[in-house]
């Protein structure tokens, strides 16, 4: 059955991601109206999440942030669907990194770096990392019950040479690349809520009081890993630039959740700039009256 839905639907999305921009975003216009104005898709969970954020916003404020968030949420699908067909000189084109002598340098002095991030902009092109940075780059994925969709999912995260590794095998890569000496930069989106029991720290993000992934900074620590943060910006509908901060260089002299804090403090002064751009759709505070006393 998963077969038969998978070849049933891929030719449509694959025609769908052949069409021009300027037609994908036509089209993508009227899908937010739809979205917005018909179906509502996660208004309340949208706007329940910025005046948890924002309370000292007004509420005409809070709903022009909403109406922004949405355009801009379809946008980054209709633009994961083209990264299916994007080519080379495309991406290049509209997803650019300001200082990537960061990482390079990095690279030459023999580290292996723990590139963490959010869901702010657009994450699906950094997957174009690779024709532009010297270090080999990997980045997890989640399994899904389709095969065919989850290969197709891979195959177009890996065509630029991205290293494309299950959610659940990226700490046996990362041991078996170091036991081999071998480099690698490691993305890792790290701004959703974790599983509650398996949450390790709590802390204040965006002014609320939930737990948070600490992976990032257990990996770098026992690796010896340097740290860095990407910060994406849209520069206009379908350009962007990322650009890339030093979190360490030297994580084992770090106090315990120094490296994430620091992490969480760079991306909320990111998101406050132009918070539109940030994922509000995903129940990121659904924790928060459960801190532990």
């Amino acid at each position: 059955m998963h077969k038969l839905v998978f070849y049933l639907s891929y030719p449509i999305i694959w025609l769908f991601s052949k069409l021009p921009f300027r037609v994908l975003y036509s089209i993508a216009d009227g899908i937010y109206f739809l979205f917005f104005y018909l179906v509502g898709y996660r208004k309340k969970v949208v706007l329940d999440n910025l005046k948890l954020v924002y309370p000292e916003k007004s509420e005409s404020e809070l709903k022009a942030i909403q109406k922004k968030f949405f355009a801009h949420f379809v946008d980054t699908l209709i633009e994961a669907i083209k990264a299916i067909t994007i080519s080379e000189d495309s991406i290049k084109r509209r997803y650019r990194y300001t200082n990537i002598e960061l990482l390079d340098s990095l690279y030459a002095q023999g580290k292996s770096i723990i590139l963490v991030g959010a869901h702010y902009g657009n994450w699906e092109w950094v997957v174009g990392m690779p024709l532009t940075a010297k270090i080999d780059c990997y980045t997890s994925y989640t399994k899904i019950q389709n095969k065919n969709f989850e290969n197709l999912i891979k195959n177009s995260r890996s065509k630029f040479g991205m290293k494309c590794i299950k959610s659940n095998e990226i700490i046996k890569e990362i041991v078996k690349n170091v036991k081999q000496q071998k480099q690698g930069l490691y993305l890792l989106v790290a701004d959703q809520s974790p599983m509650l029991h398996k949450s390790l720290y709590w802390t204040e993000f965006l002014n609320v009081k939930v737990p948070v992934f600490t992976g990032a900074e257990m990996i770098s620590k026992k690796f010896d890993f340097a740290v860095v943060n990407m910060n994406t910006t849209r520069i206009k509908r379908g350009y962007y630039e990322s650009s890339f901060e030093l979190i360490t260089e030297t994580p084992k002299q770090e106090e315990p959740n120094v490296i994430t804090d620091t992490y969480l403090r760079m991306t909320e002064a990111h998101i406050n700039k132009a918070p539109e751009f940030y994922l509000w759709s995903h129940k990121r505070f659904k924790h928060k009256d459960k801190a532990p006393l």
